[in-house]
């Protein structure tokens, strides 16, 4: 497949699928749940393909949980799908209406970015998180998945484009791309794509951002931090810290990190560790952790992702050293204090550089279906344009329409008129 002129055709396409309507693509968006449903079959048997093939060649445990396709995740993309089509259009919103003149109004509306770029991990929910996401927001989308889940694939992209087209909506919205090759020639298209999504880990996203024109939106490690202050509820604090490491450790908002108050560490300590042994969760610390709690002594610059049943465990003086910790260590995505005193989750919020800014509750609300958004095409860490679960919002940019009546700058300039800029 050459991608260059396959993409050619999404961007003829695009502002074809950026006026269609919000009926138009909600009913692309059910017949899509629909389709998927019907065909389950036939995607979870792809799915066995994949995950057989997965463990012959060894893939390690964090990246298998993440291949599986089953009823339970075939029930949360259709939901999030459905929830999608409930949710108000987000092209075509003003954002600003203001009278320059009495014959000349200004008018800022939403609009979709156009042709889009997703590289994502070997997840399959995510293909379909992403596809359905780019349609209700009147995007052309250029999906590329991780090889280990490409049965899964092929057939899912198959059933959500053959929905969509058979729909009513314009051909050439959607493009899969398989080979690995192809990444690179997906990078020299800055003439036909607007932006590029990649999901995976650091050296990639870099890779993507060092070698392409076309603007990127990212993130890569997911080291999500749990700060538990002295002043707390314990009970509390170890239910938030072992839902935010087990519920589902191969993501990225998973907490890795955890930083305990070194007022509270010889009280505290024992119990987080009795709870993580009780949920096979391993608790790496550093020295004065291990003298402690024993386990494996590791210094900070081994606090790392793990995505698994480990943590690394550290002790801090107070909130201030927390914030700094975590804005030096970590990777900006969702971190959470535990405190019952406001000051310190005040300062702490305040202070932490993060997407994700949470208080006595788990680092897995960081979600875009958690957060109402229907899903997610992945988690942005950077602060230009979009930031933390990229939905609906995030996928769409905005136009000024300017609407006159034979109006000339000369008559301004030369003070025969005058703007009065009125909000209306």
């Amino acid at each position: 497949m050459n991608i260059k002129e396959e993409v050619k055709k999404l961007k003829t396409a695009a502002p074809f699928l950026a006026a269609s309507t919000n009926e138009q693509r909600n009913k692309a968006l059910t017949a899509i749940a629909a389709a998927l449903r019907e065909n389950a079959d036939r995607i979870f048997e792809a799915n066995r393909q994949d995950l057989d093939n997965a463990e012959k060649n060894g893939v390690a445990p964090a990246v298998k949980k993440r291949l599986k396709f089953d009823e339970h995740k075939l029930e949360d993309v259709t939901a999030g799908i459905e929830q999608l089509t409930s949710l108000a259009d987000p092209i075509g919103r003003t954002m600003l209406s203001r009278e320059l003149d009495s014959d000349l109004t200004l008018y800022r509306v939403t609009c979709p970015i156009g042709v889009i770029g997703v590289i994502f991990e070997a997840r399959p929910d995510a293909l379909v998180q992403i596809s359905s996401l780019c349609i209700k927001s009147g995007n052309c989308a250029i999906l590329k998945g991780g090889k280990e889940t490409a049965n899964t694939n092929r057939v899912l992209f198959g059933v959500i484009y053959d929905a969509a087209v058979k729909s009513g909506l314009p051909e050439n919205i959607l493009l899969q791309a398989e080979q690995h090759n192809e990444i690179d020639e997906l990078l020299d298209c800055h003439e036909e794509v607007d932006l590029l999504i990649p999901r995976g880990s650091n050296k990639f996203v870099k890779y993507i951002m060092d070698n392409t024109k076309i603007p990127v939106m990212g993130h890569a490690d997911g080291i999500c931090h749990i700060y538990v202050n002295k002043a707390h509820d314990t009970e509390m604090a170890l239910k938030v810290i072992i839902d935010a490491k087990t519920q589902y450790t191969a993501v990225c908002n998973a907490v890795e990190t955890l930083l305990i108050d070194r007022e509270i560490a010889e009280e505290f300590l024992p119990k987080l560790k009795a709870a993580a042994d009780k949920a096979n969760v391993e608790l790496r610390g550093t020295k004065e952790v291990t003298d402690i709690i024993g386990g494996v002594t590791i210094d900070e610059s081994e606090f790392i992702e793990y995505l698994d049943l480990k943590a690394s465990v550290k002790l801090v003086s107070g909130v201030d050293e927390a914030i700094a910790h975590i804005n030096k260590y970590g990777s900006h995505h969702t971190d959470c204090i535990i405190t019952t005193d406001d000051a310190a989750a005040e300062r702490f919020m305040q202070m932490v550089d993060s997407a994700g800014v949470y208080r006595n509750c788990s680092t897995r609300f960081a979600d875009g279906f958690r957060y109402g958004f229907g899903a997610e095409v992945g988690v942005s860490t950077g602060k230009i344009h979009a930031r933390g679960p990229v939905g609906l919002d995030g996928l769409v940019t905005y136009k000024y329409k300017l609407i006159g009546n034979g109006n000339i700058v000369a008559d301004y300039a030369e003070k025969r008129r005058q703007f009065h800029h009125r909000d209306l």
